[in-house]
């Protein structure tokens, strides 16, 4: 097994638009073993490469005992309106908010040996290629809340132990200069 560690939220890595694959090699066959392995050991539903620092266009899913990763994806989405639904992320530990997704999605792309790939998924599994595919665009879920949603998930992501993004205390002397404390 060759289990990575999981980027969280802060790693500009999240925020970087990934590279389509070009090589069907035996380093990427590695990176969808590496992605299985740390997918399945989070426990995930899905998993993208910049999630454990790689800035290539795969991911991972393991969704109604359906195991399988696409390479360099792109997706089709239903005309049916967007389900709202419970959603969380390996890159959020512990965190689950509703967000808004479409129903329905087909992705196509290819597997790890350059084979064309489609696969079509409604619910949970649209949700899980919708989700990973915007990893690879560097966009998170986050992203897709409403204002009220997205702002009580900053709130907890600040509180949260694994977050770095907690405002720093700062003691201000009576004793500064320009603004410094002495």
């Amino acid at each position: 097994m060759a289990i990575q560690p999981i980027r969280l939220f802060g790693d500009p890595v999240l925020r970087t638009p990934a590279e389509p694959v070009v090589d069907f090699d035996k380093e990427l066959r590695k990176l969808v073993k590496d992605l299985t392995d740390t997918m399945m050991d989070a426990p995930g539903a899905g998993l993208a490469a910049p999630q454990i620092g790689v800035g290539l266009r795969v991911f991972t899913y393991y969704v109604d005992e359906q195991l399988g990763h696409v390479v360099n994806p792109s997706l089709d989405l239903s005309d049916e309106l967007d389900e709202e639904g419970e959603e969380g992320c390996l890159s959020f530990p512990g965190l689950t908010y509703p967000t808004p997704r479409a129903i329905r999605a087909v992705a196509k792309g290819f597997d790890m040996h350059g084979e064309p790939v489609t696969l079509e998924g409604t619910e949970l599994m649209a949700r899980c290629f919708q989700h990973e595919t915007d990893h690879l665009d560097g966009v998170l879920f986050i992203d897709r809340m409403d204002l009220k949603q997205r702002k009580l998930a900053m709130k907890a992501i600040r509180e949260a132990e694994w977050s770095g993004l907690a405002a720093p205390v700062v003691k201000v002397s009576p004793h500064t200069t320009g603004g410094r404390a002495l």
